[in-house]
């Protein structure tokens, strides 16, 4: 069951790695206490439609959402902080938004948002999905099929905080 609008999230490690810094470990629940997050998920960096769409458009409305109260932007995905590093720098996300790892895809479980895609050799992976939570209650929810990229882009979102 996957969560839907008006629940509010469950908690989990998620790990982020900034450059120059070392890997640090964050609880869900204490990041999302008393902010407006907006938040999307991928099935892999470095994957084409991530890379090349999912992400930047992210990236090109931050200061858009800022302007309407966002505090944070997130990325997640199930990869190690040490991809999602190098991925931020590769993608000159310049501390945009966050990109935090769900390196086991326990938080993506949790959510009901697991995509599968072991027949592929890629194993466990983020559904692709948009959210808008306040205080950790999502009151936003975009959520992708497969791995298509058709409701959990920058602008559906933003349209609709």
């Amino acid at each position: 069951m996957s969560i839907k609008i008006g629940d509010t999230i469950p908690n989990a490690t998620l790990g982020e790695f900034v450059t120059g810094d070392s890997p640090k470990q964050h609880e869900v629940a204490d990041l999302v206490k008393g902010k407006r997050i907006v938040l999307f998920a991928v099935p892999g960096a470095f994957t084409p439609a991530c890379t090349e769409r999912h992400l930047p458009g992210y990236i090109e409305a931050a200061e858009a959402f800022k302007a309407k109260g966002i505090d944070e932007i997130w990325c997640v995905a199930v990869n190690d902080v040490f991809v999602l590093e190098a991925w931020s720098r590769d993608r000159q996300v310049n501390g945009a938004l966050r990109l935090l790892a769900d390196g086991s895809a326990d938080w993506m479980n949790k959510l009901g948002l697991v995509l599968d895609l072991s027949d592929k050799g890629l194993g466990l992976r983020a559904q692709r999905f948009s959210a808008y939570l306040d205080d950790g209650v999502v009151k936003e929810l975009f959520v992708d099929e497969g791995g298509a990229l058709e409701k959990s882009d920058a602008q559906t979102l933003l349209a609709r905080i």
